[in-house]
């Protein structure tokens, strides 16, 4: 149960906090290398009540494709980043705590791309971040639609972002908070 977790935090003097650093206004790194951001300060929070130490927080950087391995194996005791709430992570994660942001997903194409909405996709290729809802997002909504179109998986958002300013993509899907 979650009072082993509470005594081995304890124990260790520390919460083991599974963040990003690199989500604006969620988990980022300022120029000294210290992490800030609401996800961060959510961690701070959980140190401060467990330990009475807001400051007695380790953040661990994990992926989208880390994030819940990084849970199941007690790499983490704690994932405070991004990450859809669905009934199968919430069966091998573990339990999610209440919704606290919500968002939506879109996609960024070239603005002299000639796209101007989903339906003018068809045999794109599509960047976007591997292990992911958005993924499983972006091919419902090409299904849906009779579209074809090639997905590009990345690990990471910055590769995905990346990949698309080079040109090797017509477009990039993601969650609306980038």
């Amino acid at each position: 149960g979650y009072g082993v977790l509470v005594q081995a935090i304890k124990d260790r003097g520390k919460v083991v906090c599974g963040s990003r650093t690199d989500l604006a206004g969620f988990g980022e790194l300022d120029a000294d290398g210290r992490n800030f951001g609401f996800d961060i300060d959510l961690c701070r929070a959980i140190a401060a009540a467990v330990l009475g130490d807001a400051e007695a927080v380790e953040f661990v950087p994990v992926s989208a494709a880390e994030r819940g391995p990084a849970l199941q194996t007690g790499e983490v005791d704690v994932l405070s980043r991004n990450a859809t709430w669905t009934s199968t992570r919430d069966a091998q994660w573990g339990n999610f705590t209440a919704v606290w942001f919500y968002d939506g997903q879109g996609f960024m194409v070239p603005v002299d791309s000639g796209i101007n909405s989903i339906d003018d996709m068809n045999g794109a290729t599509v960047c976007v971040t591997s292990g992911t809802t958005t993924e499983l997002n972006l091919a419902d909504a090409f299904r849906q639609r009779g579209l074809d179109f090639t997905a590009v998986t990345f690990e990471d958002s910055a590769t995905v972002y990346s990949t698309y300013e080079e040109g090797r993509c017509d477009a990039t899907t993601s969650v609306l908070d980038y």
